[in-house]
């Protein structure tokens, strides 16, 4: 009796009982704390860091490619990551640049959630004709390289934070609308969707109140994972000169600024940005696979 009441109350509660899974995986809970801390100093890195590393009136030449640990000779500050190649104090860079990578890497997951999802929607509901041009477009786009649509997209459309968030949202879409697709036509057989045809209930709010929030799950676990690949796919085409533009610099532009200075022993310059742009990923990737984990039945024990 009691263990029919206690299955009761989770089939009515999942959402808990998915908070519960995810916070009993330590990996998970560390990366998820480690995210939150990256996401926070990022947000605050206007009153925390001790210069606006892009603004050339608070740089000074003489400060340039300093080691860490190294101190000001004016104001006695230390810089505890070094400078680079501008005299940017790399700690204040590193958060900055974080602001970029994460708006970039956020905001274009979101959006191309919210348009692939809408796509895959249409797909499953229409049928015929316009299914199957919507998916022939889904696979014409995933069977391209990422990187090699996203340079010859950028190449056309030029550098810019919103460029590359365009360009990523249209590299990006293709597999929330896939993935929509196939578990709105699994729902639409479901015994609770035939319930509410027959009460008369118009198909789009059958689709938007029924068949919609089933399908977030997956949802759900793909945009995570997408995330820390927009994060990426950012860095490398600024690391290639076609992301966003020195003046507001990533993660990626970072690393590239350090390059050149590698052969001559200043490692840290290109160095320190990588390892943020590293433990960035992993903690969103620890997150999102515990999510995939936890929201997917089939790999539950």
């Amino acid at each position: 009796m009691m263990t029919a009441v206690l299955d009761t109350v989770q089939a009515r509660s999942p959402w808990r009982r998915v908070v519960q899974d995810f916070v009993g995986a330590p990996a998970a809970m560390v990366g998820l704390v480690v995210l939150l801390a990256i996401v926070l100093l990022a947000l605050l890195a206007p009153w925390i860091v001790v210069q606006n590393p892009y603004d050339l009136m608070q740089l000074n030449v003489l400060d340039a490619r300093l080691a860490p640990g190294s101190a000001n000779l004016d104001s006695g500050y230390h810089y505890w990551l070094g400078t680079d190649g501008q005299g940017r104090d790399l700690v204040s860079a590193i958060l900055y640049g974080l602001r970029i990578s994460l708006w970039v890497g956020i905001g274009s997951a979101l959006i191309a959630a919210v348009l692939g999802t809408l796509v895959g929607l249409v797909s499953a509901y229409a049928g015929g004709w316009v299914d199957a041009l919507l998916m022939r477009l889904v696979d014409l786009l995933l069977s391209f390289p990422a990187i090699l649509m996203a340079l010859m997209i950028l190449a056309w459309l030029g550098k810019g934070v919103g460029n590359v968030m365009l360009t990523l949202v249209l590299l990006e879409w293709a597999y929330y609308a896939r993935t929509a697709r196939g578990q709105a036509l699994s729902e639409s057989r479901r015994e609770y969707v035939d319930a509410a045809r027959g009460q008369g209930i118009s198909p789009w709010r059958i689709v938007i109140g029924h068949v919609l929030p089933n399908c977030l799950p997956p949802l759900i676990v793909i945009g995570a994972l997408q995330i820390a690949r927009a994060i990426t796919l950012e860095a490398t085409l600024s690391f290639l000169g076609l992301g966003v533009p020195v003046t507001e610099p990533s993660l990626g532009l970072l690393i590239a600024n350090g390059f050149q200075y590698m052969l001559s022993n200043e490692y840290w310059i290109s160095l320190f940005p990588g390892l943020a742009l590293l433990i960035t990923i992993v903690a969103i990737n620890l997150v999102g696979d515990r999510l995939r984990d936890v929201l997917n039945p089939r790999l539950q024990r």
